[in-house]
């Protein structure tokens, strides 16, 4: 994953980072932003 996603408004922008989810949850560290996988939702290799 990374944030900024898409659905976020411009004025909250920043330099794009990517979140790693792989182990429960993660948290971007400009705005504090927590993401985790949906329930049942596993990460794929690609």
């Amino acid at each position: 994953m990374f944030c900024p996603n898409p659905k976020m408004p411009l004025w909250s922008a920043h330099p794009r980072v990517f979140i790693d989810v792989a182990h429960a949850e993660g948290k971007c560290p400009y705005c504090g932003t927590v993401y985790r996988l949906k329930a049942g939702e596993k990460l794929h290799a690609h």
